[in-house]
Parts: C-alpha cells; sequence; structure tokens
C-alpha cells in the first residue's frame, strides 16, 4: 500500500509540476521536476525489492562456482571455461577410445589403461585450457562483436593479453610435464599438435570449414592414446577412428557454431553453420552416420566384440536423438545439443571399456 501511494505520488508530482511550469519556458523547472521524480521512482523500486525479497543487480547471486572464488583467480578460471566441463571431455573421449582400444588389443593388465587415462585425462584439462587461452587472444576483438562471447576475460579487459601470455606459458609447461612420462614417438606426436591448436582460431577468418580443423585437433588423442600404450600408432586402426572422430565433432561444432551465426555474419567469422545453412540437418545426419561406420570400422580392424558395437550403437542413437530434438534457431536448445553429442561419445568408450573388461580376470 505504502509503495502504491509513493509511485502515485511521484507521478502525479512530475506531471503537476511539468504542466504548471512549461507555460513559463523554465529549463530548470523541468529538470529538476524529472530529476525528484526519478529518484522518488528509484526509491519505491528499492523498497519493493526490498520488501518482495528480489535481489538487485549488485546482489545477484552467483551464476557458477567460479563466482564463489577469490576474485584475483577467477578471470583465468574463465577464461579456460573451467566451469564447462564439456569441450574438456570431448578432447579426452577420443584419447579414451584409442587407450582402451589398444589395451584391448595388447591384451595389456588393467593398471596400462588406468595410468594412461589419468595422464590423459589431466592432460585434457590444461591443454583445452591452453586452447581456450589462445582461441580468446586471437579473438579479442571479434569477441566484443559475439553477445555470448563479450563477457570473456580479455573482451572485457580484465585480463591483459601479457597477463593472458604468462598464464598461457604455465599451461603448455603442465602439458609439456604431462607429455614428457610418454614414450619419445608419443612425446614428437604429441608436440606436433601444437601447430593445429595455434592456427585454429585463425581459420574462422579465412575459411568456412574451421570445424574441421578443430576436429583434426581434439581428436589427435585417437593417434596418440594408441602411440601411448603400444609405442607406436596402428595406422590401420587409428586413422578410421581419427577420421571418424573428426567427423563426430563437425557435428557438435556446426551445433555450437548455430549460437553464433547472427553475430557471426556481421563480426565477418566463418562456421559450416553459416555454410550448411538451411541444409545443416541432413549434411549433420551424413556426417553422424559417417562417424558412426568409420569408428565401427576402426572396431572392425581390431578385432572388436559384440560390447563394442552395443556401445557405439548407443552412442548412434544418441546422436539421432540429438539432429532430431535440436532448435538450430534457438541458442539454449543449440548448447543442450552440443552437449548431447559428448553423450555420444561416452556411449562409445563405454562400449570399448566393456569388450576390455571381458579379457580381465576377475572382473568377468
Amino acid at each position: 500500500m505504502t509503495i502504491a501511494v509513493l509511485t502515485r505520488f511521484s507521478r502525479l508530482y512530475a506531471g503537476r509540476y511539468l504542466t504548471r511550469n512549461s507555460a513559463h519556458n523554465i529549463p530548470w523547472v523541468g529538470r529538476h521536476t524529472f530529476q525528484t521524480a526519478g529518484i522518488l521512482s528509484s526509491s519505491t523500486k528499492v523498497l519493493s525489492r526490498h520488501v518482495s525479497g528480489t535481489p538487485s543487480s549488485a546482489s545477484t547471486a552467483p551464476t557458477t562456482w567460479v563466482d564463489r572464488l577469490p576474485p584475483k583467480i577467477r578471470p583465468y578460471l574463465n577464461l579456460i571455461r573451467i566451469d564447462k566441463p564439456i569441450g574438456t571431455l570431448l578432447v579426452f573421449y577420443p584419447c579414451a577410445w584409442s587407450i582402451t582400444m589398444a589395451s584391448y588389443a595388447l591384451e595389456a593388465p588393467l593398471t596400462t589403461p588406468l595410468t594412461y587415462l589419468g595422464l590423459f585425462g589431466l592432460g585434457a584439462v590444461v591443454m583445452r585450457g591452453a586452447g581456450c587461452t589462445i582461441n580468446d587472444m586471437w579473438d579479442k576483438n571479434l569477441d566484443k562483436a559475439v553477445e555470448r562471447t563479450q563477457s570473456r576475460p580479455l573482451a572485457k579487459g580484465v585480463i591483459s593479453q601479457r597477463q593472458a601470455l604468462v598464464f598461457l606459458a604455465g599451461q603448455l609447461s603442465v602439458g609439456l610435464g604431462v607429455l614428457l612420462q610418454l614414450n619419445w614417438y608419443s612425446i614428437l606426436l604429441g608436440a606436433s599438435s601444437m601447430s593445429l591448436v595455434t592456427v585454429y582460431p585463425l581459420m574462422k577468418r579465412i575459411t568456412y570449414w574451421p570445424q574441421v580443423v578443430l576436429g583434426l585437433t581434439f581428436n589427435w588423442g585417437a593417434l596418440l592414446g594408441w602411440s601411448a600404450v603400444a609405442g607406436a600408432v596402428d595406422w590401420s586402426v587409428c586413422l578410421p577412428l581419427y577420421a571418424g572422430g573428426v567427423c563426430w565433432t563437425l557435428v557438435y561444432d556446426t551445433i555450437y557454431a548455430h549460437q553464433d551465426k547472427t553475430d557471426d555474419v556481421n563480426a565477418g567469422i566463418y562456421s559450416t553453420a553459416l555454410l550448411f545453412g538451411e541444409q545443416t540437418r541432413p549434411i549433420l545426419g551424413a556426417l553422424s552416420a559417417s562417424s558412426i561406420s568409420l569408428i565401427g570400422l576402426a572396431g572392425v580392424l581390431n578385432a572388436h566384440g559384440v560390447p563394442f558395437y552395443l556401445g557405439l550403437g548407443l552412442g548412434a542413437a544418441q546422436l539421432a536423438r540429438v539432429l532430431w530434438r535440436t532448435d538450430l534457431e534457438s541458442r539454449p536448445s543449440c548448447w543442450q545439443g552440443f552437449v548431447g553429442c559428448g553423450w555420444s561419445g561416452f556411449w562409445i568408450w563405454t562400449g570399448a571399456l566393456a569388450d576390455y573388461a571381458l579379457l580381465i580376470p576377475g572382473l568377468t
């Protein structure tokens, strides 16, 4: 009741003073009137929020767990998207496929895949973060033109390029420490992927196919995981596995790119989302089928059993579900579809794990 009276009084006060003094042509009266009315109106809004329990913008609750951490480290954690683990998982799953399939082929003891899954899990966290840092250093100005990325630390100016570079050096040092735990073949193979990590952000400026370069980068673990376990890559198995992973990346990252397609046109950013346009769904259907077929071929060449193909079937069903349900004109739906594609990678890995488990005495 009090709030309503105050609001009504402020409006009435402004209206009467403006009408009364407009005939006398006294400019300061109008300004004074609107200022007074604004103060009263603001006061009633604050009182209304206090009474209703609605927080003001200054007291908005943290949106992620990162917002609860000390302010000095938040920008760096936001830079590496630590609160969005899906990116790390998309890097990790091809590594996990390869490590598990190599362990199956060699009938390696359980300690072998456990050791390398741990190392590659840590490596995925670190190198995905390093990739985000490199990407944002390249895209600082482009990110300012895209609504979804305007709040990134470099785009906002919360972190300087120099600070980001020092942080990147630390990330790469940790990544190198992980890489040095592997054999020399794998060390050289892993180091060779850095060229792809570095040039990927440039691709979105010159070609509609940056997702291909991202696929080559994110799925490098399909080669590296095998060489870590076996000492060298079995190209007959790993090439179709790698190619299947690249097709899978084209699916999920095209869906991801649909989130920003309007802003991307204005910013001069290229993507398969813009290239495929209205034909996105059928094209992604074909890429999904190619991905599943190529990974299935890798399974055949590695002499996998029924559990592997059951997992592959679940992965295929998940991709079909994503393509059926995703609204490519809705940003939230595209994000859900992007995350949903990650589950297909999980199910494929589950099938390989189940197949390997049948070889381990005491687990079956």
